[in-house]
């Protein structure tokens, strides 16, 4: 079997940075993906990309335009420097973007950092834009990055990623399921931003606080948890259901920090059992940011009895990427990449703009 070299690349809601991942991928005669990360880095953003990507959703259509472009060629330069500065050569390139809008329920999710701009500076071909067309069917359009679970990950029963929001996915019955849990990151990191501090690290912000009981019980009863999926949010849902009330609470900020901690533990801990007959016999693979928070996870663990796994730091970081990698990968080769059954969708899409030259990846 032929074994791809794929750059991955994840630019996340919580506005760290970008991720980058250059991925060994391999298909098996079984239809699953044998994989390697063999170097990985995360290009913190500078102040002026973070604020530029912050405020770009109130900008005209002109600047949304603009960025577009100059957000490509930004990951592009940082594809450049990452391949020349650990001596690797790639065959493909798969970016999820930045994600500017995200509102299913009107057909819209638009992720930036345009194709034709990352292949024109590496010239390297790229793959792009995953979630539009299922969107276009109908479907939430994230998370896409469920086929990865499914065709990289198997072994466990569920897949959390703990990133800008707490996503999970899982097989029930033969039938494919994943949705956004609840915010995650986007908010610890807000907090911790109050601080001076671009993360909670270790959680311990969080640990300095006590549980606000009326925030919290005013949090859990936000409608959005009731629903069914598949679901998902964006930063717009955020602003509009969720901040507020921390932002009018009168507690503290650490005692914000550790009540969003707790809410976030129990609303995960729901969705696990949600999705199995028996969380005590339920291995749940941890990735994302916040696996790194040790007070998250101990107030996850408190909430559920399932086996919170959490892989080596390298997994932990870049997954994410490494999946846009293979999506990326299946994308060239025809092969379904996003499935109704995680998304809501009409029906599984083949998804991802192409750009560049792809002859040499065609068999």
């Amino acid at each position: 079997m032929r074994t791809y070299k794929v750059v991955g690349v994840m630019s996340g809601t919580s506005m760290d940075g970008v991720d980058l991942a250059h991925c060994d991928l391999t298909p098996l005669d079984n239809g699953k993906w044998d994989y390697r990360i063999n170097k990985a880095v995360t290009v913190p953003f500078s102040d002026i990309w973070r604020l530029r990507l912050s405020k770009l959703r109130n900008q005209n259509a002109l600047n949304v335009y603009k960025t577009d472009r100059y957000f490509g060629e930004y990951i592009g330069r940082l594809i450049n420097d990452f391949l020349a500065d650990n001596e690797l050569e790639a065959d493909l390139i798969g970016s999820h973007g930045h994600t500017i809008f995200h509102q299913p329920d009107q057909n819209v999710s638009y992720q930036i950092g345009a194709g034709s701009a990352i292949s024109g500076v590496t010239g390297i071909p790229s793959v792009t834009n995953f979630r539009a067309i299922d969107v276009v069917k109908g479907g939430e359009g994230a998370p896409v990055s469920g086929i990865g679970d499914k065709l990289m990950f198997s072994d466990y029963d569920m897949c959390l990623n703990l990133g800008g929001f707490a996503n999970i996915s899982a097989t029930v019955d033969g039938n494919p399921i994943a949705f956004d849990v609840c915010p995650c990151n986007i908010l610890l990191n807000r907090i911790a931003r109050e601080f001076g501090q671009e993360y909670d690290q270790d959680g311990k912000i969080a640990e300095q606080g006590h549980i606000d009981y009326d925030l919290l019980s005013d949090l859990n009863k936000i409608s959005y948890y009731k629903q069914r999926p598949p679901k998902s949010l964006g930063r717009e849902w955020i602003n509009e259901n969720f901040w507020f009330r921390v932002r009018e609470s009168d507690s503290t900020k650490e005692d914000k920090m550790k009540t969003l901690v707790d809410h976030i533990g129990e609303q995960i801990a729901n969705s696990i059992e949600d999705l199995t007959d028996d969380t005590s016999k339920a291995r749940v693979y941890t990735t994302g940011g916040g696996a790194f928070n040790k007070v998250l996870i101990d107030h996850l663990r408190t909430h559920t009895d399932a086996e919170i796994v959490i892989p080596d730091p390298m997994m932990v970081d870049y997954k994410e990427a490494l999946i846009f990698a293979l999506m990326a990968i299946m994308r060239v080769r025809n092969e379904v990449n996003i499935l109704d059954g995680f998304t809501g969708a009409d029906s599984d899409s083949v998804g991802g703009d192409l750009s560049g030259n792809f002859s040499r990846l065609i068999d």
